[in-house]
């Protein structure tokens, strides 16, 4: 097995970005995933209020805020690709037992990948669902960001068990 490079080092081992101009270009698609776990007393008054609170509709503006941040990846993560991006959703769902799962899923097509992107749109998401409830309890955890899969280039991923 030969040793992997890591891919923004140029041979005299400084950070560069990656240059992708000989790649095809083809539909790159990407979807992660941020699990936010909020104590009990917050998930059932989040519930209860129609996930509301005085900062307004929190799902709804961790949409718009996971959207924003996918969009700007570039400004965000010193080696992107700034992207215009053909497709980018954001989904929320309160899951059992005060758990909140926020998927990213995004399309383009290019020449290099979108999982950047998709990180950075549920971590924003997931951040921005912290900020809004905050002042209900600090003790609300981002359990995880994680890529699910991506498709579109060289290696395409896909997590054992993922269910998109």
């Amino acid at each position: 097995m030969t040793a992997k490079r890591l891919s923004h080092l140029d041979a005299r081992n400084r950070p560069t970005m990656v240059d992708v101009g000989a790649k095809q270009i083809t539909l790159r698609e990407a979807t992660a995933e941020a699990l936010v776990q909020l104590p009990a007393p917050v998930a059932s008054v989040l519930r209860r209020s129609g996930h509301r609170t005085r900062k307004g509709p929190v799902f709804d503006t961790a949409i718009v805020a996971g959207v924003m941040a996918a969009k700007r990846t570039h400004e965000l993560i010193p080696f992107c690709h700034p992207l215009g991006l053909e497709h980018c959703s954001v989904d929320i769902e309160q899951q059992p037992r005060g758990q909140i799962r926020i998927r990213c899923r995004v399309a383009i097509h290019h020449r290099t990948g979108v999982e950047m992107e998709a990180l950075t749109g549920a971590t924003v998401a997931a951040l921005t669902v912290y900020d809004m409830c905050k002042a209900l309890s600090h003790d609300i955890q981002i359990m995880s960001v994680r890529l699910l899969e991506k498709s579109g280039g060289k290696r395409p991923f896909r997590r054992t068990g993922a269910t998109l």
